[in-house]
Parts: structure tokens; sequence; C-alpha cells
């Protein structure tokens, strides 16, 4: 059974900067509900949906077969702190982590790292975008880009 987008996330999914072709990157996808709702959204677009829990990637890859058939979404289990780019796969245009512990604050040795691991997969006018604005907030990462 599908998840029904909460308010907060649609209004999440709004406000982020899709256009035609963008590759996004969900880091801590859950259920996969608002991976399944960006690749909706996304024309000729991309998303890899990661979560640490291998529960939740079994359950968004449940509730997603049709968004998978598309070939516009795939579900990873990692930690973002441990997520490395396939050889073959292309830079991503943005990031999306909403309530992702490792982003927190609380820390700080992971949240370096996994930062670390997100400006290397984006390209080098890619963005991360995280809970905590209105609706969204940008993280930047031009220290961490290398």
């Amino acid at each position: 059974m599908k998840n029904k987008l909460s308010d907060r996330l649609a209004a999440i999914v709004v406000a982020l900067p899709i256009h035609d072709g963008s590759r996004i990157l969900e880091i801590g996808c859950g259920s996969g509900a608002m991976a399944r709702e960006i690749s909706r959204q996304v024309k000729n677009g991309y998303v890899l949906a990661i979560d640490r829990s291998a529960k939740a990637i079994r359950q968004a890859i449940a509730s997603s077969t049709n968004a998978l058939e598309s070939g516009k979404l795939t579900f990873r289990q990692v930690a973002i702190e441990d997520f490395e780019m396939d050889a073959d796969e292309k830079p991503f245009d943005m990031a999306v982590a909403i309530r992702v512990g490792a982003l927190d604050g609380r820390h700080p040795e992971i949240e370096k790292q996994a930062l670390q691991k997100i400006a290397r997969s984006l390209t080098k006018s890619g963005k991360l975008f995280i809970d905590g604005g209105n609706p969204l907030k940008e993280i930047h990462l031009d220290e961490y880009r290398t």
C-alpha cells in the first residue's frame, strides 16, 4: 500500500527547484513516499533514494513498483556517511534530506563525513536542501567540495 504524502512533505517537494532532467539524491527516504512524488514530478529526470535502514528500503521498494519500473527511481540501502556513487553514475543536481540524524548537528564527525559524501555526489552547482527552513533550508557545501 502506498503511503500518502503528508502536507509537510508535499510542501517540501513543491519548494524543491526541480527542472526537466534533474538528477536528485534523497537522503533518508524512509518508506519512499517523497521519493515517489519527486520521481513523478521530475520530467526526464532520476531520483536515487537512500536510507540506512534495510527495513525502510524493503518497504520503499514494495510500495514503489510503478515508479521503479519507470526507471526514474532507484532505492539503495546505505548510510549517507558511507555513500559512494557507482563508477558509471552521473553526479546529482541536488540532494534533499528531511529529518536525517547524520545532518542534525548532534554528531559532528558523522555530519562532516556526510557533507563530504554529499558534496562529492553533486555537480559543481549542485545544492543540498534540508528541513528547518520555510519549508527548506539550503546547506552550502563550498568547504566540502574537493
